[in-house]
């Protein structure tokens, strides 16, 4: 159709520079291994950390939930598409939390821009990390506030940033608390030290330490011992979780406004009693069954050791997200696709999803994987990364 051509020149061009990637249909439940072209492979680019997705439990809470109260809500939760069973998953979450009070929506992209485009107004100034996720910068451009980029993790420029902006009505700091493609860990206990001095509020989105880091999973404020000191945390039901959705944990005055204020919350539908019932027992799986975080822990440790000795770059990772550092963006996917030859699904990561130059194969290690299958995956990225000259 005519009209999209430089659509069309674009997409060429990504052809030609070797980073244009296709979906990749999986055929099977999503494990350790998983079935992609007929073939099982071991699969290395899931956030499913603690096998949830397929857990028991949380199968058999979603089904019980669709025969009592169907496949869907039929309506936005300020309309009519509000069940009991939405409020009760809140008020666990908060419990669980450690909050006043949640707000679950869509997706954890839908949270950030929630509460971002709704909390501030041209008084106020949101200060982000540069290298925050998409989600956040996506809910930064939505508001009126001012805003201020500060160097990734580095406390000197976050002061600066704070001291330079004393005549707003509010400031509100905005991080990671496990950054996505780098697996490293925001250093929280600086960052909320420099918000009380300065009279900032403080955000913290977990997405990727939600069930992962803290007590039972609870996250990275919980790993540092911050209850009560963050203002507003967000984070993912769909990661380690498990399942689909985001939530804002915060204070009951928070979770009001947005039920009022925020667009994402006022126009979409809410979420399935399937999904609604497997959060919840999913939050009981994190109480009940917290072998589950220390399996994916001794397997994250493993693999990151594995990688090192074979002499991968895996960057500052500290978590279970560990990048294979490659530099070039075609050289990357090339390294993924070999890898995919060799049994291993691991995806290659290019700009725009990160900075030119910095390309890597980002790996994620999960509870489900066993000892044995991970050792196969190193011996595919030994024999993957020597055939590219990656390692010597």
């Amino acid at each position: 159709m005519k009209g999209f051509e430089h659509i069309e020149r674009e997409l060429q061009d990504m052809k030609d520079a070797g980073t244009f990637r296709e979906l990749v249909p999986i055929e099977s439940e999503q494990a350790e291994k998983v079935t992609i072209d007929g073939r099982e492979l071991i699969q290395l680019s899931s956030n499913n950390y603690l096998g949830l997705t397929t857990h028991p439990r949380l199968k058999l809470a979603a089904v019980k939930a669709v025969e009592k109260y169907g496949a869907g809500t039929g309506s936005v939760r300020t309309i009519a598409g509000t069940f009991n069973m939405h409020n009760d998953f809140e008020e666990k979450l908060a419990d669980f939390k450690h909050t006043e009070a949640t707000l679950v929506l869509q997706s954890g992209f839908t949270a950030n821009q929630a509460v971002l485009a709704s909390i501030l107004s041209k008084e106020d100034v949101v200060i982000s990390d540069e290298l925050n996720h998409a989600s956040i910068i996506d809910g930064i451009r939505l508001t009126k506030a001012d805003r201020k980029i500060y160097k990734h993790v580095d406390m000197k420029s976050l002061e600066e940033a704070l001291q330079a902006s004393s005549d707003y009505r509010s400031r509100l700091v905005v991080t990671d608390g496990v950054f996505s493609m780098d697996g490293n860990i925001a250093p929280l206990p600086k960052i909320v030290e420099l918000c009380e001095k300065y009279d900032a509020m403080i955000m913290v989105d977990d997405a990727h330490a939600s069930g992962v880091l803290g007590r039972n999973g609870r996250g990275t404020v919980d790993h540092f011992d911050l209850n009560g000191r963050v203002h507003i945390q967000v984070g993912t039901l769909s990661k380690a979780v498990g399942v689909l959705g985001g939530y804002i944990a915060s204070t009951q005055a928070v979770r009001d406004y947005l039920i009022q204020k925020g667009r994402p919350f006022l126009f979409s539908t809410s979420h399935p009693p399937a999904v609604t019932a497997a959060c919840s027992e999913a939050i009981d799986v994190l109480i009940e069954e917290p072998e589950l975080i220390e399996k994916l822990w001794d397997n994250t440790n493993y693999l990151k050791k594995g990688l090192k000795k074979l002499g991968f770059d895996i960057g500052l990772s500290e978590t279970p997200i560990t990048p294979v550092m490659v530099g070039d963006e075609r050289r990357s996917h090339e390294f993924s696709d070999k890898l995919r030859e060799y049994g291993v699904f691991a995806q290659g990561i290019a700009f725009p999803t990160v900075a030119k130059g910095q390309a890597r194969v980002r790996t994620i290690v999960t509870a489900e994987h066993r000892r044995s299958t991970l050792d196969e995956a190193l011996k595919a990225f030994k024999k993957a990364g020597k055939e590219l000259g990656i390692i010597k």
